[in-house]
């Protein structure tokens, strides 16, 4: 178990969401802000990036998921941040075929966000990684995503490909996914 101080005299307690908890995983989506994008770039070594600010800040939100827990249970692992006995955080990181596991899925209620409660279940997240014999864990970011590509790299993350494909022929044609790595 892992334990976070955030907003002053509150505690986000960080741990393993079980069987018995599992209706945590299903927390609900909420808004975030469109600013900017963020432009990757690569000189055959490293990856850089720029970044395009937007004239006009939008909101966007993912529809809610429903996760299944038992469905997923046998290659998740479930993490949640709780305050007061209430999920407002989830992570969820799922067995790889090589040396990343995947990050599924991140997600802070509006109200914690920027308080530490999202790198504190990168935190944890990388160490069940460790613990499973994992080198590290890696996402993807839509590069109109600006606020979730700039946090990525601040919790050390490190840009690692881009998909410039992944949605074309959708709803969200245009955007492109940023690979992120975070080694242990």
């Amino acid at each position: 178990m892992l334990y976070w101080q955030a907003k002053g005299e509150i505690f986000v307690e960080i741990h393993i969401i079980d069987r018995e908890h599992s209706g945590d995983i299903n927390i609900k989506n909420e808004p975030f802000p469109l600013f900017g994008r963020m432009v990757p770039t690569y000189d055959g070594e490293h990856w850089g990036y720029t970044v395009e600010r937007f004239a006009q800040t939008e909101e966007m939100c993912f529809p809610d998921e429903n996760y299944d827990f038992d469905r997923m249970a046998e290659h998740s692992t479930f993490l949640g941040a709780y305050e007061g006995g209430k999920c407002i955080g989830l992570a969820i990181v799922q067995e790889g075929f090589f040396k990343y596991m995947y990050l599924y899925d991140l997600k802070i209620s509006r109200a914690f966000r920027g308080t530490g409660a999202g790198r504190a279940l990168l935190e944890k997240a990388a160490e069940v990684a460790s613990g499973k014999g994992y080198r590290g864990i890696y996402t993807q970011g839509q590069d109109n995503n600006l606020g979730a590509c700039l946090f990525y790299l601040k919790c050390g993350f490190a840009i690692g490909g881009l998909d410039t494909r992944v949605y074309t022929g959708t709803s969200q044609e245009g955007k492109r996914d940023i690979i992120f790595y975070l080694d242990r």
